[in-house]
């Protein structure tokens, strides 16, 4: 009797860019290569795949430093939740906020760190939101940034969301020799002269900006944007030099993580494993982001869209089944 192959992660991550389906060891078993069917690897073989390995970002690392090291860009950092509606037996899956929903939705939380230099993406470190580990979204924040730093990463600045410009991210980014630029709600309180304190909507902000004193924090740039709607938005910065039009550059080139999120749902299958287990779920995310780099590093090269890569797979598909359609009225 022959054995079947060893599954392989390279195969599932494989699996995943090319699936357009459910992103189960059975589907990926259903289509494995070999010329003989004993010689692909089987449904258990995939399984324990994901249930062997101890979930980690390290080698999403190995694989993605030598686009980040010595380079210039930016680094990123926001959350994404990836929902899971019908899945309420997951063991990671809890009530999270979705951006694009606007509501809160059953789903896991993922927090990643984004490296751009304003045309590419490229994830360099992650973690999930696990209810089994009592770290909120700022200790993931902190704990990355950290690693990051250890890593050797030099980025030009830190762009994230203001859910997390809290006192303890922004001093520690400082401590990092590091700047940032983030987004504050209008009600952080701030001085312009010594023991008059006052909250952000209420100061006179030109559209140069403005230095101020962030409570608790110290000197900082403050910028109000209003909209056509009349609704300001107020972004804040350590880089008490920078200009406006340095901060619309650097603004925009943070929005690249939206585009990494649409990335990893619609094209890598981060939200399609069905497993129930926590270890299976870390490790197909894991997968997944691998999964990602390789298809964003194919589509740089060949300058193309990630959507046309996936459907150039979808083609191929398309014209072996055309070679000797099955389904027919014979």
């Amino acid at each position: 009797m022959s054995r079947r192959t060893k599954c392989e992660p390279e195969q599932y991550i494989q699996f995943l860019i090319a699936s357009p389906l459910t992103c189960s060891a059975t589907e990926a078993a259903r289509v494995a290569s070999g010329h003989d069917e004993c010689d692909a690897a089987a449904h258990d073989s995939y399984r324990r795949l994901l249930l062997r390995q101890e979930p980690s970002s390290d080698e999403l690392w190995q694989e993605s430093r030598s686009y980040v090291l010595g380079r210039r860009g930016i680094l990123i950092i926001d959350d994404s939740t990836l929902e899971k509606p019908h899945s309420k037996k997951i063991e990671l899956v809890r009530w999270f906020w979705c951006g694009n929903q606007h509501r809160v939705v059953q789903g896991i939380s993922l927090v990643t760190l984004l490296w751009s230099d304003g045309d590419t993406h490229i994830p360099c470190d992650y973690r999930v939101v696990d209810p089994n580990v009592k770290l909120t979204k700022n200790d993931l924040f902190q704990e990355m940034l950290r690693k990051a730093h250890a890593r050797g990463v030099s980025p030009e600045i830190v762009c994230f969301d203001g859910w997390y410009s809290g006192i303890e991210n922004l001093k520690l980014i400082r401590e990092l020799g590091w700047r940032w630029l983030t987004r504050l709600k209008s009600n952080r309180i701030v001085s312009v002269e010594r023991d008059v304190q006052c909250s952000l909507a209420s100061l006179d902000i030109p559209e140069s900006g403005r230095t101020i004193h962030l409570r608790g924090y110290g000197q900082a740039r403050i910028f109000r944007i209003v909209s056509k709607d009349g609704d300001a938005t107020f972004w804040a910065t350590n880089d008490i030099v920078m200009s406006e039009l340095e901060r619309i550059g650097y603004a925009q080139k943070s929005w690249r993580i939206e585009e990494y999120h649409r990335g990893i749902k619609q094209f890598c299958g981060i939200k399609k494993c069905p497993s129930r287990l926590r270890v299976a779920q870390l490790n197909h995310i894991g997968f997944a982001l691998r999964a990602f780099l390789r298809l964003e590093r194919y589509c740089v090269k060949r300058g193309i869209s990630w959507f046309q890569a996936k459907h150039e797979i979808l083609r191929d598909a398309v014209r072996t089944y055309l070679k000797d359609p099955s389904c027919n009225l014979a």
